[in-house]
């Protein structure tokens, strides 16, 4: 029998297709309550604690093949943002202030004091607000495939090139209130299939298919938009948090068929200690497209956080 504050379904570990081999005997899915959110995050592994925060419109699903690896050394959180994949969806709290807020709750209540982060997409915005509004929680932040958080780097024009128009509009279109709403409705799989296709390039058929699953109901499609609607309120967060640089060591990480070395480059002006790499031969999603190739670049890059930190205290 499934109880109530039990994960389950296709968006938690026991109902996710195509896992690694086993990956169910060191990863599970928990519900934790922060400040009246309910996270659904996927835990595992052993060591100082590593939080992973995935973009847009994806969930903790996004990690799967790189969190194997990571357990080994690391105690792995993978997150369901609010408004996505199985945490809670409410009408608001979706500014990166807020955001990070829940992850810092989300960590006190698994008791680490101190942690690593690595976000992606939307998650490499709300990561950036944990590291720049709690700089003493956060001991390393790998930050992936955007050109800087918004506020914090030079806004795109609202005319770009059209290849360039294909992979940013819907940064425009997912703000608008309730009119996507009505014109993505029963055409999801039009919409995010379009949007993985042009992103990346090179996700499954049947990956795609998931997450379009996971996000075709109300109350998720509304979810997966409450990042962008946040964008004033979080983009006059960022203008603030720009005029104090990063103190903790920051990796950059760009896709060569995405954004490439403009991740690097938005990130040096904001923090002091930033390094970068380009992967080769990926599009946006790198954690699915090239994992492989991501995990070399964090475990290089997370060495000296795991070689120094206390492990702490087993989770409550």
């Amino acid at each position: 029998m499934n109880l109530p504050f039990i994960p389950s379904g296709p968006g938690s570990v026991s109902g996710a297709p195509n896992l690694p081999t086993g990956f169910t005997d060191t990863f599970t899915s928990r519900y934790i309550d922060v400040g009246g959110v309910r996270l659904h995050v996927v835990m595992g592994g052993k060591g100082p604690p590593l939080l992973l925060v995935h973009g847009w419109p994806e969930t903790w699903y996004a990690w799967r093949f790189v969190m194997p690896a990571l357990a080994q050394n690391f105690t792995v959180i993978a997150v369901d943002q609010r408004g996505m994949g199985l945490s809670d969806k409410p009408e608001s709290g979706y500014d990166t202030a807020t955001l990070a807020n829940d992850l810092v709750g989300l960590m006190d209540a698994l008791g680490h004091k101190q942690f690593a982060v690595v976000g992606h997409d939307t998650g490499f915005s709300i990561c950036y607000a944990l590291a720049a509004d709690h700089p003493d929680r956060v001991a390393r932040a790998a930050l992936a495939e955007i050109p800087g958080s918004p506020g914090a780097a030079p806004f795109p024009p609202l005319l770009v090139p059209g290849p360039l128009n294909n992979r940013l509009w819907h940064l425009s279109f997912n703000r608008i209130d309730k009119l996507n709403e009505q014109l993505v409705t029963g055409r999801e799989d039009i919409f995010f299939g379009w949007e993985f296709t042009v992103q990346g390039g090179k996700l499954p058929d049947d990956v795609i298919k998931y997450y379009v699953g996971l996000l075709s109901n109300p109350d998720s499609l509304r979810g997966s938009f409450g990042w962008y609607r946040a964008l004033d309120a979080t983009i006059a967060q960022d203008q603030q948090r720009m005029t104090r640089k990063l103190p903790m060591p920051i990796l950059a990480i760009g896709a060569a068929r995405s954004f490439g070395e403009r991740v690097g480059d938005a990130l040096k002006p904001v923090a002091e200690n930033v390094q970068s790499v380009v992967i080769p031969d990926s599009g946006h999603f790198v954690a699915e497209e090239a994992p492989e190739k991501l995990l070399a670049a964090l475990t290089a890059f997370l060495t000296p956080y795991h070689e120094s930190a206390r492990t702490p205290a087993t989770s409550r």
